[in-house]
């Protein structure tokens, strides 16, 4: 894009940005998983009416959080700071140090960078045995469901002033969801599918900074500071006869129920096949209702399902697939695209490499002919990945 389209389409956008967010108002949450579930995802909805944001299925919201009070009474006592000291801010502005922590810095987070800015006022022996590029496995260990509290804890600094403490600290950073809603839809809206963290480690209970401040400490009728990010490549075909793909397991459901909404409301003849896969079906079906009633209306081809505990031996979604090789090589060969959204540490991994093995056993390829195969699938950007 060129400069001069890009001032364009920030004009047309109202002027939001990461540097100046819209303030969407939070028209409704509700918990996805059904009593019993041993996890927390909801779903959100945002008002975007007179911000001149306009999406498209595939693009993300981006949110700017801040801390909870909690987390950062915790920061201050164990760097025995006071809330009431003023600190320079980036901008120019000066705050005092509480609202600061809440607002401007990144409490959380635990970095090698941090560590190491942090070491110039500790002096430790220990932090610099952990930094030494030798000692990698120690390091990942150490930041390991550790955060800056904890450092605090482990390695006290008698004396640290505000403002050093500040200038060892990240900026807080906007995170990224992938939007779960199409806008012919639901005008003037744009959903979320966020899943929450909470969790134990280390003698701490800890808490997502972003999932739980959408989904608990803001209230439904506030607002929070969001921009659009947009995906050039993880579109809907322009041609609505084009078969899909979608395997979404999680809240990896979330784009593929803006695609399918978006199928429903243009009339897209094309069929569509969706693979989704969680925990438990009874618990965990993440927006199970509508996709079943996509499919009863005929707007959603097929759905494929793998809930891992609902029996003995888990199932996921790359075993769906591997168990309808054929059919899927078969879609493939018939000019299907092939989406993929949510956990990169693992799945899209076994994901691809279900891919590759299907290619290997409905096509005859050997491995080396399924990996060029499959590369081709993506450098024809019909193999589409949006992982985190």
């Amino acid at each position: 894009m060129s400069n001069a389209e890009s001032q364009a389409a920030v004009a047309n956008e109202g002027g939001y940005s990461k540097k100046n967010p819209f303030p969407s108002t939070l028209k409704q949450r509700r918990l996805l998983n059904k009593p019993g579930s041993t996890k927390e995802v909801q779903h959100l909805e945002l008002c975007l009416t007179g911000s001149g944001l306009e999406y498209r299925p595939g693009d993300s919201l981006a949110i700017i959080p801040t801390n909870s009070d909690r987390l950062v009474a915790d920061v201050m006592e164990a760097g025995g700071l006071d809330a009431d000291v003023r600190v320079e801010l980036a901008n120019g502005n000066s705050a005092p140090l509480g609202q600061a922590l809440k607002n401007e810095f990144d409490v959380s987070g635990l970095t090698k960078s941090v560590l190491k800015k942090y070491n110039q006022l500790a002096q430790s022996d220990k932090i610099e045995a952990l930094l030494d590029p030798e000692n990698a496995a120690g390091l990942k260990e150490y930041l390991w469901g550790r955060e800056v509290v904890d450092l605090l804890s482990d390695f006290p600094v008698a004396g640290m002033t505000a403002g050093d403490f500040c200038s060892v600290l990240r900026k807080i950073t906007p995170r990224l969801y992938s939007i779960a809603s199409s806008p012919l839809a639901h005008p003037g809206e744009v959903h979320l599918t966020i899943a929450v963290l909470r969790y134990h480690s280390h003698g701490r209970d800890r808490e997502g900074v972003c999932s739980t401040y959408a989904a608990e400490r803001v209230v439904v009728g506030e607002t929070m500071p969001v921009f659009l990010h947009h995906d050039k490549h993880f579109k809907l075909p322009e041609d609505g006869n084009t078969p899909i793909i979608m395997v979404g397991p999680g809240t990896g459901i979330a784009p593929f129920r803006a695609f399918v909404e978006e199928r429903a409301a243009t009339g897209a003849d094309g069929r569509s096949w969706l693979f989704f896969g969680d925990r438990n079906r009874e618990t965990d079906f993440l927006y199970g209702e509508e996709f079943e009633r996509y499919h009863a209306d005929g707007k959603l081809t097929r759905i494929d399902l793998a809930f891992s505990r609902d029996q003995e031996e888990k199932v996921y979604v790359q075993h769906r697939m591997l168990e309808n090789g054929a059919e899927l090589y078969a879609w493939l060969n018939d000019g299907a695209m092939f989406y993929v959204c949510g956990d990169a540490s693992r799945m899209a991994g076994d994901v691809h490499e279900a891919l590759i093995t299907i290619a290997e056993r409905e096509g005859g390829h050997s491995r080396e002919a399924a990996e060029a195969w499959l590369k081709q699938l993506q450098d024809d950007r019909r193999y589409l990945r949006d992982v985190y």
